[in-house]
């Protein structure tokens, strides 16, 4: 059997003291992640990115760098997800555009009031990477290479 982790972007947006995150149902439970999603066939990167924080918050991202990539097993599902996690910021909200069937709703969290609702995160990548964005952890994007 050949092992398939599920790669997965998110991006880590932060305006005025408070990040970005998004409320969707998982499992029948409301959970917080950041915008994020599986990389799709024949998507570049950087696209993916893109195209997630679209989807689930009707914003368009614009990554600026690479804050890191993490492993994560999940043992109750046996499944692991690789997830790139970039920095950047909002250009435009697109006012008319529906959020993925998924979504509840968009939110902006102080990392205090992160820390509160940790109980409701989806995974523990959503804290890694927040703290690693806190910590100045930034990396160029030259650093991703997408061959055909």
């Amino acid at each position: 059997m050949t092992w398939k982790p599920h790669f997965t972007v998110a991006a880590v947006i932060e305006k005025d003291g408070k990040f970005l995150l998004v409320e969707e149902m998982v499992d029948g439970k409301k959970v917080l992640n950041q915008p994020a999603g599986h990389l799709e066939p024949n998507e570049s990167i950087i696209d993916a990115v893109i195209r997630e924080t679209e989807e689930e918050t009707a914003r368009v991202f614009q990554p600026e760098q690479l804050i890191g990539l993490y492993r994560w097993k999940l043992a109750a599902k046996d499944r692991t997800y690789i997830r790139l996690s970039f920095s950047g910021k909002i250009i435009k909200t697109l006012e008319n555009q529906a959020l993925d069937a998924d979504i509840i709703r968009t939110v902006w969290l102080s990392y205090d009031e992160i820390i509160q609702q940790s109980d409701q995160l989806r995974s523990p990548l959503v804290l890694e990477c927040v703290n690693d964005y806190r910590k100045g952890k930034r990396y160029s994007l030259d650093l991703l290479k997408d061959l055909e």
